[in-house]
């Protein structure tokens, strides 16, 4: 199962629960309609254009889905948006541009799991709570994958060849305390075993590496090894999400295999902490709209990206979770920088 309805919508949405109090519409409370802080009468919102800043480069996957829901949400939301690529320091760069933003809503975060592990990593201080969510669109579970004359051709036989040879199973990675080594590296602790963990200049390289004979496995996402994997020579032996993933509906999940451990890339839309509850309650609306239309899910299945929807509670709930468990799991690894 994937799509919106992959995550439960319990109760009333914001906007919703919100109206039925009489504070969503023309200008919410009788005697006070319109009114902000500084007592100006308060613009229908959105009224301009909105700011989707992105943390990592053109062209990446982050940045193409970005783009396709700037392009989708100027319906629903009836304003232009547009993308704006700030990267460096492993998203904290765009991060922080976000963070530091007017909480106004119109400037929009296309916000990265990375939220949740760069302050625990000592590369930068922000954290989930600069941000307030608005929704979760996406996961990637990692993909423990291998070349199919491995000396294992199921993850039973991985983790035993592992236990025999500790240390000998070279994991590839797009960086050090980057997702897929955190994924692995997890799973290595889950699984009782030990890994070598070596780092590349992002995933595709790491996916190159297996192919070459370099490593003996990666932890990628199963969109970044599909073409090594549908043409051969690689194999995959679980993905590292909740439920199997379209791409390979025939790999099972850790969990299906006895392993209680997920781990994923995941992008969703948040602002400025401290923006009103009623343009949140907006840009939800909008942004839903765009995640549940055949356009957005018809791309997001040909381009391989995982969907999966949380609300602005869910998804605000879901980073907090995710930053205290990349928090233990860092600590655990000591991975810690030193500023």
């Amino acid at each position: 199962m994937s799509g919106r309805d992959a995550v439960p919508h319990d109760g009333l949405g914001r906007r919703e629960y919100l109206t039925t109090l009489g504070v969503v519409g023309m200008g919410g409370l009788a005697g006070c309609a319109g009114q902000l802080g500084g007592g100006e009468e308060e613009e229908d919102f959105p009224s301009q254009d909105i700011e989707m800043i992105c943390p990592w480069a053109a062209g990446g996957g982050t940045d193409l889905t970005g783009r396709q829901i700037a392009d989708l949400a100027q319906d629903p939301l009836g304003v232009s948006l547009y993308v704006s690529n700030q990267t460096g320091g492993s998203g904290s760069t765009g991060f922080n541009a976000i963070a530091n933003s007017e909480a106004n809503g119109y400037t929009v975060g296309i916000t990265t799991v990375e939220i949740c592990t760069i302050s625990h990593l000592g590369i930068a201080d922000v954290t989930p709570d600069a941000l307030d969510a608005v929704i979760q669109y996406n996961f990637d579970p990692a993909a423990l994958t291998v070349p199919e004359d491995a000396p294992y051709n199921s993850l039973e036989e991985f983790v035993s060849y592992a236990e025999e040879n500790p240390g000998e199973i070279r994991v590839s990675n797009s960086g050090t305390g980057a997702i897929w080594h955190l994924s692995a590296a997890g799973f290595a602790q889950q699984a009782g075993i030990e890994l070598e963990h070596v780092g590349y200049d992002g995933g595709s390289p790491a996916t190159q590496a297996v192919v070459s004979g370099e490593v003996e496995a990666t932890a990628a996402s199963a969109p970044e090894v599909a073409s090594q994997v549908q043409d051969g020579p690689l194999q995959i032996l679980a993905v590292f999400g909740e439920e199997r993933v379209d791409l390979f509906p025939d790999v099972p999940t850790l969990q299906e295999l006895g392993y209680d451990f997920t781990m994923g890339a995941w992008r969703g839309l948040t602002v400025p902490q401290g923006t009103d509850e009623e343009r949140i309650a907006t840009l939800e609306d909008g942004f839903t709209t765009v995640y549940e239309s055949d356009d957005f899910q018809s791309f997001m299945e040909e381009q391989g990206f995982g969907l999966v929807y949380r609300d602005a509670e869910e998804f605000g709930q879901f980073m907090e979770s995710e930053y205290e468990r990349f928090g233990q799991i860092i600590d655990e690894l000591g991975l810690e920088q030193s500023g």
